[in-house]
């Protein structure tokens, strides 16, 4: 494999996310869009030849919202270790 084209992370609150990845990566994302039919607005950074998409649910029934769900009740808290 010489690269990965994107990756994709889902997130609770994209704006916050953007100011995170922004100070992660010295710069801001590049794009921005929203795709009404599968209720999601991503964004895009790029690192180094790789991008590396964000992506907030922009309903409660868009897969990205009931992952993030799934995510927020399943995960293990740090204090938990």
């Amino acid at each position: 494999m010489n690269k990965i084209e994107h990756i994709g992370i889902a997130v609770k609150d994209l704006e916050a996310s953007n100011a995170l990845f922004a100070s992660l990566f010295g710069v801001g994302h590049y794009k921005v869009e929203e795709v009404v039919r599968e209720g999601v607005k991503t964004s895009f950074f790029k690192a180094g030849p790789n991008k590396i998409e964000l992506l907030e649910a922009t309903n409660p029934e868009s897969p990205i919202a009931k992952f993030i769900d799934c995510l927020l009740y399943t995960s293990p808290s740090p204090r938990d270790s």
